[in-house]
């Protein structure tokens, strides 16, 4: 995957051009920006141009040292990310684990990357490091790290690709060149659902419109599970906070795994950016055919609510994403704090 084959990234392919073609080549980066729009594809397309012999500070994605590095096997360049993302990939399996697999980057994995680039390039002029996924590094990996950031062996190339910058320390950001990385443009999205999911019409852009500007997300999306979206939001707004039954009975109904209750969640934020755009009077709902509900949700909340409501979706997904806590708890905390906070009739 060249860099001339990233799309919907001008400003960030433009930078890493900038870079090769100058030989201002920093010794960390940190690609930026949400899941899903191109950061990985660009880290594999960059590190192609750093290696490639046929096509120097380009790379052509066709020899053998391109394909080794789009197939992560290249032996000069080491792919960090969390024990359950190896696993997610096929990298690794559970059995190759005696624990549960982790959702954090650990302090070992950074120390068995840091003895591995002590040694020399076997190939290439560079040694590369590429953390994916590099914001669940835990603050013991991170400061561990810190060290090599500031002073790599020689040869050294880092890439860290992170979609919640915010979650690395100030002083791991502020050793790296940064590479801010936007949502694509709709357009694309939409042109790539129809070319790779036969995908269009009303269903296509309801992907795309809840995916965000991630390419990654419509391209993943259970489009079937999106038909139960208006029977999630109905009962999501239905339950009382008095109403134990209700309450209790839509906890267990959306915890069914946590797959599921994950993706319900992220349902109900593009839910909660409706009612935001029906209560201001603009904007384009994601969920059109609930605009009728829409309108009422706003027009009894305020929008300190919606805030609130934004704001307790984002920490019951972390909990679930990050944490491993029970979705079925999660739902039920979510559940009460909304409801109480928005003063719901019993």
């Amino acid at each position: 995957m060249p860099l001339d084959d990233v799309q919907g990234q001008p400003r960030a392919m433009e930078s890493l051009r900038g870079a090769l073609r100058t030989g201002s080549i920093h010794h960390a980066w940190l690609f930026s920006g949400p899941e899903g729009v191109g950061k990985e594809l660009a880290a594999v397309g960059f590190v192609q141009a750093l290696l490639c012999d046929g096509a120097p500070n380009a790379g052509c994605g066709t020899c053998a040292t391109c394909a080794r590095v789009a197939r992560r096997n290249h032996p000069d360049v080491t792919w960090v990310m969390p024990e359950d993302e190896q696993v997610r990939r096929g990298y690794a399996g559970r059995s190759d684990f005696t624990h549960t697999p982790s959702r954090d980057i650990k302090i070992e994995q950074v120390r068995k990357l840091q003895e591995r680039l002590s040694y020399r390039a076997l190939e290439g002029r560079y040694k590369v490091a590429v953390l994916a996924l590099a914001e669940q590094l835990n603050n013991q990996a991170q400061n561990a790290f810190l060290k090599t950031l500031e002073e790599p062996p020689a040869g050294t190339i880092i890439l860290l690709l992170a979609s919640a910058v915010n979650r690395l320390l100030p002083t791991v950001r502020s050793r790296c060149s940064k590479v801010p990385f936007g949502p694509l443009p709709r357009e694309l999205i939409l042109q790539r659902l129809r070319t790779e999911r036969k995908l269009d019409g009303p269903p296509a852009a309801f992907v795309a419109e809840l995916s965000n500007g991630s390419l990654g997300q419509a391209l993943a999306m259970d489009v079937e599970a999106l038909a139960g979206r208006r029977e999630l939001i109905e009962s999501f707004e239905a339950v009382g906070l008095h109403d134990l039954g209700t309450l209790t009975r839509f906890a267990e109904r959306y915890s069914a795994s946590r797959e599921e209750a994950e993706a319900s969640v992220r349902l109900l934020k593009f839910w909660t950016r409706d009612v935001a755009l029906a209560r201001a009077g603009r904007g384009r709902l994601a969920n059109a055919d609930l605009a009728e509900l829409a309108s009422r949700v706003a027009g009894r909340i305020s929008d300190a609510d919606i805030h609130r409501r934004d704001r307790l979706l984002d920490e019951a997904l972390g909990w679930m994403t990050r944490n491993n806590a029970s979705p079925r708890l999660q739902w039920e905390r979510l559940l009460i704090q909304v409801k109480r906070a928005e003063r719901r009739a019993p």
